[in-house]
């Protein structure tokens, strides 16, 4: 069955929309047939996007250059997006960035990657969320999150901090809505496998066998919309859903069990947790 707000006469908004996920998310909705309202920071890449999404179907389009780290900014988008539309029912909370960030790095690094990646996500749920919610339609607020942010490895540490705020974020959110009386929209938290985009192609150009793309993972996020999940877990071609439990339950297990922080990448703790992935391992 149909989720009740993926129709043609919606209005969708989708952040981070010029490339990669938020792409293909934008020409997913496009073809359905919705008024669809997409925000960038690349401004030079709204008008062919604009072109692509009327191709592909939409009833209307919008494109607007739009930093999410800023409020003001946000704020003035949707006030545009209401004007035209009269609201947003479906908004796809996707902009990110990621650069690389280390621990002790340059501030500049992670200033950027929280005011993006974190601050971003909060202020558009913020923003659009309260005239969504008194529209009284039914409507999805999906935040995009991160693998990173639950198992949190090594590397790139500002991202991952990004990412667990999404994370907590989005739950809350999910929460304040189901207890919103009248409220007929619902959030959800995106979780991506490994996805081939310019986000994390790293100068390749051809996409590596073990990446889904953009598209794939759009078709699994709308099938599980319409299944109603929470979290959207998304696989990969080289990482299934049974990995992904098997490595996200050990990363809780590290508190549970009190072993040492990320002691998956711990060497005292390898053997453990190679056993835990084949299943000799319970719980934890």
């Amino acid at each position: 069955m149909s989720h009740p707000a993926l129709v043609s006469g919606s209005t969708a908004v989708v952040t981070g929309g010029a490339s990669g996920i938020g792409r293909a998310i934008a020409l997913r909705l496009a073809r359905i047939g919705m008024a669809v309202a997409v925000a960038d920071i690349r401004e030079e890449r709204l008008p062919p996007l604009a072109e692509a999404l009327a191709a592909a179907g939409a009833r209307d389009v919008m494109t607007a250059a739009v930093d999410v780290s800023d409020r003001a900014a946000v704020t003035a988008f949707e006030a545009r997006v209401a004007a035209r539309f009269g609201g947003c029912d479906i908004l796809f909370d996707n902009a990110g960035i990621q650069p690389g960030s280390a621990m002790f790095g340059p501030d500049a690094d992670w200033d950027r990657v929280l005011a993006v990646n974190l601050m971003g996500i909060v202020h558009v749920a913020r923003v659009f969320g309260p005239r969504m919610i008194a529209r009284g339609r039914p409507g999805l607020i999906v935040a995009t999150g991160s693998k990173q942010g639950i198992t949190t490895p090594p590397g790139d540490p500002a991202y991952n901090v990004a990412k667990a705020g999404v994370k907590a974020f989005t739950e809350a959110l999910a929460h304040e809505l189901r207890n919103t009386e009248g409220c007929g929209i619902t959030a959800h938290l995106l979780i991506p496998g490994f996805v081939f985009t310019e986000l994390n192609a790293g100068g390749r150009t051809e996409k590596p066998a073990g990446a889904w793309t953009p598209e794939q993972m759009t078709e699994f996020l709308f099938e599980r919309l319409e299944a109603g999940d929470f979290y959207i877990l998304c696989p990969d071609n080289d990482v299934p859903r049974a990995l992904d439990e098997k490595r996200m339950s050990w990363a809780m297990g590290d508190i549970i069990e009190n072993r040492p922080a990320l002691s998956r990448w711990h060497p005292d703790w390898a053997a453990a947790f190679e056993a835990h992935v084949k299943g000799d391992v319970k719980g934890g």
